[in-house]
């Protein structure tokens, strides 16, 4: 079960794809982001998101809105997936888990990252949620259809 709506987003900081850390209080103080949970790099349903995003990337970029995605995967491999579909937003690495694990996106027993979209606002309070480990392009959807809102 993801985290509720209107609640404070856990801080955390990771590796990021820029090549230093990403601290969520830090970097994004004062202003909103989507940070996106998903399994692996380079799976298909995976890929289909990512290029979503970075297919609507303007949308959200013109509303001062960044995007993050997260999974275990290390740089290395998120370097190239990057690279590979030309993502222009940061990938973050949580080989351990652990935002995962506060965000609510992680399988229990399996310690797998579910598929769980956020949309923060600039008080990095929980403005939108949206889970679906198989609907990779609806998260998309989802979170332009709430900012419309």
């Amino acid at each position: 079960m993801p985290l509720k709506l209107n609640t404070l987003a856990p801080d955390f900081s990771l590796p990021s794809t820029s090549g230093r850390d990403f601290s969520l209080s830090t970097d994004q103080k004062g202003k909103p982001c989507i940070l996106y949970f998903y399994p692996k790099d380079f799976t298909p349903g995976c890929t289909k998101e990512a290029c979503e995003f970075r297919d609507s990337f303007h949308f959200f970029k013109d509303l001062n809105i960044d995007i993050y995605g997260i999974s275990k995967d290390d740089m290395v491999s998120h370097l190239k997936f990057k690279k590979a579909h030309n993502l222009p937003f940061e990938l973050l690495s949580d080989l351990k888990g652990k935002v995962a694990k506060k965000y609510q996106a992680q399988l229990p027993i399996l310690k797998l990252t579910k598929r769980i979209t956020y949309l923060l606002n600039a008080n990095h309070q929980i403005s939108a949620v949206y889970e679906d480990l198989f609907g990779a392009k609806k998260h998309i959807q989802e979170m332009i259809q709430k900012v419309k809102n």
